[in-house]
């Protein structure tokens, strides 16, 4: 046997040891495509739960109360918009924000949960609605801020618009002609619906309207309870920036100087 041939064939084993310790090293690299896609999936879900808490994240407008501004209303293509919490940190809304809050008690009468009445699938939808796959089970309502904390707001007859510190507010925003009619016995188009005297708005707290004045159960709908129909600033969500759907709506949410002197 040639001396060239002999060392070769001594050397074999050493190399198929050599590879089968490559394959298994590779083998041990490389997880299952199952639990990869698993790692990716929870590492997705966390960002998007951690955004929503600190960022902002979508909602759904319910209903036609802040039309022309927001559609949305039974079984129609509802605007999907995205909520923005950066704004209100280490500030306060503004009068002419379009906001999502949600209700207080005097706000709920009429509020069903969401939640499904077996424990066990109400908590898969508590966690799911932590990266938006399911709503929040609370009451969150939408409207724009027309007067904030020590301001008085009021809504009487020969009142050109609604009325805040004695000024009227802008109302190009509101829709016009109104969803309903408005008896002028009791209210005008001006006042978006029946008028009311001068209330003062705690501090803390928000005097709430939708853009849809006579089909907006808002802060007017409550005007006598304990604090007039007002917000907590704690129950605000965040500011809406604007719509993402659907894609004929798309655009920005504007939010109006409607205190402008």
């Amino acid at each position: 046997m040639p001396h060239g041939v002999w060392r070769f064939r001594r050397f074999l084993p050493v190399l198929g040891w050599l590879l089968v310790e490559e394959k298994s090293s590779a083998d041990k690299k490389q997880l299952p495509w199952l639990v990869e896609t698993a790692l990716i999936v929870v590492v997705v879900l966390a960002v998007v739960g951690v955004f929503q808490a600190f960022i902002g994240r979508q909602y759904v407008i319910p209903s036609g109360s802040m039309e022309p501004t927001l559609h949305g209303c039974e079984g129609c293509a509802n605007d999907r918009v995205f909520v923005q919490k950066v704004s209100y940190y280490g500030s306060e809304p503004e009068p002419g924000d379009v906001i999502v809050f949600e209700g207080t008690e005097d706000w709920n009468t009429l509020w069903e949960s969401p939640r499904s009445d077996n424990p066990t699938v109400a908590k898969i939808q508590d966690a799911l609605s932590y990266v938006s796959l399911a709503p929040p089970n609370e009451n969150n309502l939408v409207k724009r801020v027309i007067a904030t904390g020590g301001q008085e707001v009021s809504c009487q007859e020969g009142d050109p618009a609604v009325m805040v510190d004695g000024k009227p507010i802008q109302q190009n925003y509101v829709l016009d002609p109104p969803t309903y009619a408005v008896d002028p016995a009791t209210g005008s188009e001006a006042c978006g619906g029946e008028y009311f005297s001068p209330i003062t708005v705690p501090e803390g707290r928000l005097f709430m309207m939708g853009d849809s004045r006579t089909n907006s159960l808002d802060s007017r709908a409550h005007i006598d309870d304990g604090s007039y129909g007002t917000i907590p600033l704690e129950n605000v969500r965040g500011k809406v920036e604007f719509v993402f759907y659907p894609f004929n709506n798309i655009g920005a949410v504007e939010d109006y100087d409607i205190q402008a002197k």
